[in-house]
């Protein structure tokens, strides 16, 4: 694992206090969203189509400290958008650490190498750099050339000055299991910590609708990748062996939304980082209110195909809990590549999916012009 033990130990005795206590639903990873603009516009994204007005936003660093307050979790990724546009990015980092949280700043590393200063290396803090694979598959994911070099050489950059640095990839169905087997070798030689997979989520309003997987077809792939690296053995991740287990289709995990809850300039996202469909004003109020038997796959047509770390890390982690010696017996054989896979969740009872995405930013645009208009009076 590209874990460090301190996070490990850490993690799990939080962890094992929420079970002692008989705590129900409780995060893992708080999902923090500072804004929404970014240097770039990937085709498979939908985490950046609304008007100027809104990706102006920012959410301030009184907020963003007060939602790590609120949440509790001991992980804190940043992302966005691109987060280090925030001009309060150093700042909300410091605070982060200062509480004791482990900070993840995920980053497609166009502006790492400027801003490197601002920063001082932490055991609690890691860059987390988007790499799609190697240099033309990355490029053309991210519908920029030129944007591997320059991650590559933010990531050495970094090494060089004690930086913790991993890196973070999503995988659509054009991935070629050979080819994502060297990239994983080549950024182990970079010396990165840590590597997190997740294959793409189906954003409704990403650009580019053709080559979302199915959870078949990510299944298949994970194996294959898999079983080029020795059942994955042969990289670090950043993530749970059960996880990477579920990937290739040996457990059948329900998804845990509430164990990455997203924070953004709206509120506390419902139900998750990857789908918008309601927004609480408290952290309380999220986990209190939200129906959370409406969603998951088998539960809602939106999260079908969805295998994503957000909503399945947490239930994998959870297992790993539950069942200390499964856990133990996959990390020391690898990931199971052939065989039978885990039963499918069944999909017959699912409720259609909502499109609610113009109701959201009709309300957002209404509250910033009517607050524009209030400071313009004033």
């Amino acid at each position: 694992m590209g874990i460090p033990l301190h996070q490990v130990v850490r993690i799990g005795s939080y962890l094992l206090k929420k079970r002692l206590t008989g705590v129900k639903r409780y995060p893992l990873v708080l999902m923090l969203e500072p804004l929404f603009r970014c240097n770039l516009a990937c085709a498979g994204c939908g985490k950046i189509d609304y008007p100027d007005e809104i990706l102006n936003q920012r959410l301030p660093l009184e907020d963003c400290l007060s939602a790590v307050d609120e949440c509790g979790a001991p992980v804190v990724v940043i992302a966005g958008g691109e987060p280090l546009l925030h001009k309060e990015i150093d700042q909300m980092v410091e605070g982060i650490i200062a509480k004791k949280k482990y900070a993840i700043l995920c980053t497609n590393a166009l502006l790492m190498e400027k801003k490197l200063d601002l920063f001082k290396p932490s055991p609690y803090f890691t860059w987390s750099v988007h790499l799609d694979g190697d240099r033309e598959a990355h490029d053309k994911s991210v519908c920029q050339k030129g944007t591997y070099d320059r991650a590559v050489a933010a990531i050495k950059a970094a090494k060089d000055r004690g930086f913790r640095v991993s890196i973070n990839c999503t995988f659509f169905n054009d991935a070629d299991p050979e080819r994502v087997a060297r990239f994983f070798d080549s950024v182990m030689e970079m010396g990165v910590e840590g590597i997190t997979v997740s294959p793409g989520y189906a954003y409704e309003r990403a650009p580019d609708q053709q080559h979302f997987l199915n959870r078949t077809a990510t299944k298949n792939l994970f194996r294959e990748i898999f079983k080029r690296g020795n059942g994955g053995k042969n990289w670090r991740f950043n993530q749970s062996t059960m996880f990477l287990d579920f990937l290739a289709g040996n457990q059948e995990y329900h998804c845990t939304p509430w164990g990455n809850p997203c924070r953004t300039y709206f509120g506390w996202q419902r139900p998750c980082y990857l789908l918008g469909e309601g927004y609480a004003k408290t952290f309380k109020e999220l986990m209190e209110d939200t129906d959370w038997d409406k969603y998951g796959t088998g539960n809602y047509e939106k999260c079908a195909d969805c295998m994503v770390h957000c909503g399945y890390e947490a239930t994998a982690v959870t297992d790993t809990l539950t069942n200390p010696l499964k856990a133990a017996w996959v990390g020391l054989r690898g990931v199971k590549t052939t065989g039978d896979m885990a039963p499918e969740i069944s999909l017959a009872n699912q409720r259609p999916a909502e499109f609610v995405f113009s109701r959201h930013v009709e309300k957002a645009l209404a509250d910033i012009r009517a607050r524009d208009a209030s400071k313009a009076a004033e």
